[in-house]
């Protein structure tokens, strides 16, 4: 069967830019919602058998009415289509809160058809998925309360919950695998972290308050397919063998830390002991660029600066961000106004500047810590730092009068 999968929508991401004149939208969250139009449109031109999101559609739990609106027209474009969509509830859906709605609950509440939300693990055979010839494996984001109620996990375990919420899981998902026919295609999809897995910066996920998944169990060979969610940064965690463990990544770069990294969904032909995966690259992703700029000297600043910054062509519509690292005193050799001005073109500049002071004071040889008094070395500490002389003596001055109290308090206590 031919699947498409894709993860991680956040299409209310709205940290960046200006708002659309006509739709009243951010332009970030227009950059969101045309990668999903894409990936919705790949689905219903290449006729694919199934849809699975593998969780988080927003950022916020509590997504405005107006982002609802505008996930709910995609999604209801492939109910219209026919198409068999799953979508799986993220930790960014999911309220808190035990009782209330998740943020994709309208789906299931009105019974769109052709639409099935995933909001607890469970088993999905073929009368469950639209009679077609698959089975999935369901593993949502829920909290720890509620894998204790959806594990029938007793009052007298919450001691235990930390230790052991791993293998219960690990045993449900064995005997889920063990109850499959095993003539059908078996597919996981699941919004967790894995481990072994990395995101973002390249550190290694570790053990933590995230679902986790071993690694041996989205390796099990009797799987066809492990469709993830939750990791931002794209990845096969079983790359070269079978069953393909893969992480889509987000649908549009969410901050810096993905600005590396391409954006993708997949499409994939599943078949009992073999799958093929196809990356699609979703090329219109908005560009995010990260500079830094060291000033060693104080000859040529704006001219250092400037030649860390991207070149004319790649500003275009690109989220920028330029570090400057230098010492305290170039402070006023640094033309904030002309960077800006040279990054018109940008959709948004970011200027960090980060300046630096001496880390360390320098005595004269003839002196040691030991032989200064607190305000001597205040002294040496304001000069260090660079501290505006007159704020340096109104500041010595205060501290002059903190010590003279001090000691005078200790006097009359002995």
């Amino acid at each position: 069967m031919k699947l498409l999968h894709f993860a991680d929508a956040h299409i209310d991401m709205a940290n960046y830019g200006r708002h659309d004149p006509e739709t009243g939208l951010p332009l970030r969250v227009l950059d969101f919602l045309k990668s999903l139009d894409t990936i919705v449109d790949a689905a219903i031109s290449e006729k694919v058998d199934m849809v699975i999101f593998a969780g988080d559609a927003y950022k916020d739990r509590s997504p405005a009415p107006t982002f609802q609106r505008e996930w709910g027209k995609r999604i209801i474009r492939l109910s219209q289509a026919r198409i068999p969509t799953l979508l799986l509830v993220g930790n960014h859906d999911i309220s808190p809160a035990v009782g209330r709605a998740h943020a994709i609950q309208e789906f299931d509440t009105l019974q769109v058809p052709y639409v099935k939300v995933l909001s607890k693990p469970d088993f999905l055979k073929p009368e469950h998925l639209w009679d077609l010839p698959v089975q999935v494996i369901a593993m949502p984001w829920i909290s720890r309360s509620s894998l204790m109620a959806n594990l029938d996990m007793s009052a007298a375990d919450t001691s235990e919950v930390f230790s052991n919420i791993e293998s219960r899981i690990s045993e449900l998902m064995k005997g889920w695998l063990n109850e499959a026919d095993p003539n059908l295609p078996i597919i996981l999809t699941a919004h967790a972290s894995v481990q072994g897995a990395t995101f973002g910066s390249e550190r290694m996920v570790m053990l933590g308050s995230d679902l986790v998944l071993p690694t041996s169990l989205v390796r099990d060979p009797r799987l066809d397919y492990v469709a993830l969610g939750h990791i931002h940064k794209p990845q096969n965690v079983n790359e070269g063998a079978h069953p393909p463990v893969i992480y889509p990544g987000s649908i549009e770069r969410v901050d810096f830390g993905e600005a590396a990294d391409d954006r993708f969904f997949v499409i994939v032909d599943v078949m009992r002991g073999k799958t093929k995966v196809e990356w699609r690259k979703l090329t219109g992703a908005r560009p995010f660029i990260d500079r830094r700029a060291v000033i060693k000297s104080g000859e040529n600043v704006m001219e250092t600066i400037k030649s860390a910054l991207p070149k004319s062509k790649d500003i275009e519509g690109a989220i920028v961000r330029l570090t400057i690292e230098y010492p305290r005193e170039y402070d006023s050799m640094i033309d904030e106004s002309e960077l800006r001005k040279h990054m018109e073109r940008a959709f948004e500049f970011h200027l960090v500047k980060r300046p630096q002071m001496e880390s360390r004071i320098r005595l004269p040889a003839d002196q040691t810590v030991s032989s200064l008094s607190p305000l001597d070395l205040l002294d040496q500490y304001w000069r260090a730092a660079h501290t505006n002389p007159i704020e340096a003596d109104e500041l010595q001055k205060l501290a002059k009068e903190i010590l003279a109290n001090d000691n005078e308090a200790q006097g009359n206590s002995l």
